[in-house]
């Protein structure tokens, strides 16, 4: 049976992994959060590409992987170049804030960006901008949010002085008719009831967890994958993880490794 290893610094990439359980089948699908080295994005690219290595690694030694994936848009500009040469026989898919379709969609041409410090500064993004720069004329608004993917984390998003902190970042957007916001961390739709609220009026709120579900899909039919049956799944943590949270996104319980 095909084997699927997907990672992200925390929980966030569980929003990949539904995704992923909606499209493919008769698979195995393991899971690891790297909660002890979470946050990503607020690490440097050498700390992070380090974690990459060491997950992989575990991912080939313990299961025996034929696709990773990086749910992680942080892990993916610091890491996938480097994966992809040392790991020719792999499938590897990253993750990339959804700015194409929400240059597509978009109809006041004003779009807002929410990513992770270490996102919204790597090569990998400032490439992807001014490659579709092309598409048509928009504006983007930008927004580092160093400490969300912790609230999340959490479970304290609710909490008062989470609701003013994603406000401050969200106002500069509400008041400039931004209609469609790119959520460039997979943990980031997670708090997409509270970004709704925040913003006051319809909002068009863009992921990248389809896109990467349909693409490992077709690279998998490609290779001779018959997609048939059950999609099993396992999970895992490096670090601490609240019970309470995990549990709203996944039946399956998460079990502790030692990297």
């Amino acid at each position: 049976m095909l084997k699927i290893g997907v990672f992200d610094s925390g929980l966030g990439g569980l929003t990949v992994v539904q995704a992923i359980s909606k499209v493919i089948k008769g698979a195995e699908l393991f899971y690891i959060a790297d909660t002890k080295n979470a946050p990503y994005g607020e690490k440097s690219t050498a700390q992070i590409l380090q974690y990459s290595l060491n997950l992989i690694q575990y991912f080939i030694d313990k299961h025996q992987i034929d696709a990773l994936v990086i749910a992680c848009n942080t892990a993916t500009s610091a890491a996938i170049k480097i994966l992809r040469e040392k790991y020719p026989e792999l499938i590897i898919i990253g993750t990339e804030p959804a700015i194409k379709p929400a240059i597509e969609q978009t109809k006041t041409a004003k779009i807002g960006v929410l990513a992770t410090p270490a996102t919204l500064r790597g090569d990998k993004y400032q490439l992807l901008v001014e490659k579709l720069s092309n598409i048509k004329e928009v504006e983007l608004f930008e927004q580092a949010c160093p400490g969300l993917v912790e609230h999340i984390e959490n479970g304290t998003l609710e909490n008062e002085e989470s609701k003013i902190l994603l406000n401050s970042w969200l106002s500069p957007m509400q008041h400039a008719n931004v209609d469609t916001i790119v959520l460039g961390c997979t943990h980031y739709p997670l708090a997409s009831k509270m970004i709704k609220e925040l913003m006051q009026k319809d909002i068009v709120l863009l992921d990248s967890s389809r896109a990467i579900a349909h693409r490992l899909l077709t690279l998998l039919l490609e290779i001779g994958h018959k997609n048939e049956g059950k999609l099993y799944s396992k999970f895992y943590t490096t670090g601490n993880i609240d019970k309470k949270f995990v549990e709203s996104l996944v039946a399956n319980p998460i079990e502790p490794i030692v990297l």
